[in-house]
């Protein structure tokens, strides 16, 4: 006779002994599909009467779009309790605590006394269940998911004691997380506005005597130091050998994992151009403009996707790095990428047109040093961010069967 292994996660509050049940969602849940409205018909404003319209716009980092609808019918009205689901185009992306009236891309889901909100919530976010909803889904270039096929969907659930302590537990993570990823927000815009303030010289630093450091001078690039491209041809990646940098290593500010070449490969490459500790790499394809002072003893070699700006003895690289991140050489990049390309770019030979304004090396030391130390700070909440994050996606791991 076959043992039937219990339902119990492997990560559990002690209190609790009982064995999870399992049941589909069509036994636990119904869902309904909301409401296509053409955009000639939607509103742009509120009105009174009106219901905020939640398309896949809703969905989209940063954006600004709102719809209004008005007199939808009650069966696509939901609450800040209600959870709603993609069913296509990004088919599985959870919403809830959002009112309104939902566009037909979504389910409303609907559930049973057995299950409480939060629980059900996590549970769909869960990769198994992601990745299942995917496959229900289909192949297709745009991935749909139907009322049976979700129906389909097997949950393992606790009685409701244990689902709310888990609940509460997860919940609490993700305040911890949207408090750090909060603080980071205010430290970047703190940041973003001590450069402006910097660098149009409306606050200055004071020389060790107290007196006002010299006038600056304003440069091209071209005339302060030689800059470079990386290898034209994408090489043959190794296993192991040495790290090969592209956009995607300068823009997520991570050099630890990247893909590799040989040492053959490398020698070549060193040759025509060599990367080391105190120059600067600045994406000029896609992201254009992010740079990154490189702090490290490094050995490497990069993609043409990237410029390298070597260091030089008239200026500090640690304070053209954030000059060249800030609004000023912004703008000049910006008058030079070609816009028409995909994705946009900036020529080589049009980074060294760009200007930059220069201080003493003194008061250059002084304004990057003052940045470098926001950064860390930023940078250490980062981390906290991450390794909250990583926690979080261990107990999802773990306090679910």
């Amino acid at each position: 006779m076959q043992n039937i292994k219990p339902l119990t996660p492997k990560l559990r509050f002690p209190e609790f002994k009982d064995d999870w049940k399992e049941e589909s969602f069509r036994n636990l849940t119904k869902i309904n599909q909301g409401l296509q409205i053409p955009i000639s018909e939607r509103l742009t404003k509120e009105q009174n009467g009106s219901y905020f319209y939640i398309t896949n716009e809703f969905l989209r980092a940063n954006s600004e779009k709102k719809y209004y609808i008005k007199n939808p019918s009650k069966s696509v009205i939901c609450s800040e309790e209600d959870i709603l689901m993609t069913r296509t185009g990004n088919t599985g992306t959870v919403v809830t605590n959002v009112s309104g009236a939902f566009h037909n891309n979504f389910f409303k889901i609907a559930y049973s006394k057995k299950l409480i909100k939060s629980f059900l919530y996590y549970y769909l976010i869960l990769t198994n269940t992601q990745n299942l909803i995917l496959r229900l889904a289909g192949t297709s270039t745009i991935p749909d998911l139907n009322h049976s096929d979700f129906y389909r969907i097997k949950i393992q659930y606790p009685f409701l004691a244990e689902q709310q302590k888990i609940a509460s537990f997860l919940t609490a993570v993700d305040t911890k997380i949207n408090q750090l990823t909060k603080k980071k927000e205010l430290l970047d815009q703190y940041k973003k506005g001590v450069m402006q303030k910097l660098f149009s010289q409306e606050i200055r630093f004071k020389d060790e005597n107290g007196n006002d450091f010299p006038e600056w001078e304003e440069k091209r690039l071209s005339k302060i130091t030689k800059y470079y491209d990386g290898t034209h041809q994408t090489p043959n990646y190794v296993s192991r050998g040495i790290p090969f940098y592209s956009v995607e290593h300068v823009t997520a500010n991570q050099f630890e994992q990247t893909k590799y070449i040989s040492k053959e490969v490398f020698d070549k490459e060193n040759k025509r151009v060599k990367l080391e500790k105190g120059d600067i790499l600045m994406t000029r394809i896609g992201n254009v403009g992010k740079a990154k002072y490189i702090d490290w003893d490094v050995k490497g070699s990069f993609y043409v996707s990237l410029a390298l700006i070597k260091q030089g003895s008239s200026f500090s690289s640690k304070y053209l790095a954030q000059y060249i991140n800030a609004e000023p050489f912004q703008r000049e990049l910006w008058k030079r990428i070609i816009h028409v390309a995909f994705p946009i770019k900036i020529n080589l030979g049009e980074i060294g047109n760009c200007l930059v304004k220069l201080p003493c090396i003194e008061e250059q030391t002084r304004i990057a040093n003052f940045l470098s130390a926001i950064d860390d700070k930023i940078e250490a909440v980062n981390t906290q961010i991450d390794k909250t994050t990583t926690f979080k996606r261990g107990l999802l791991q773990h306090m679910f069967v």
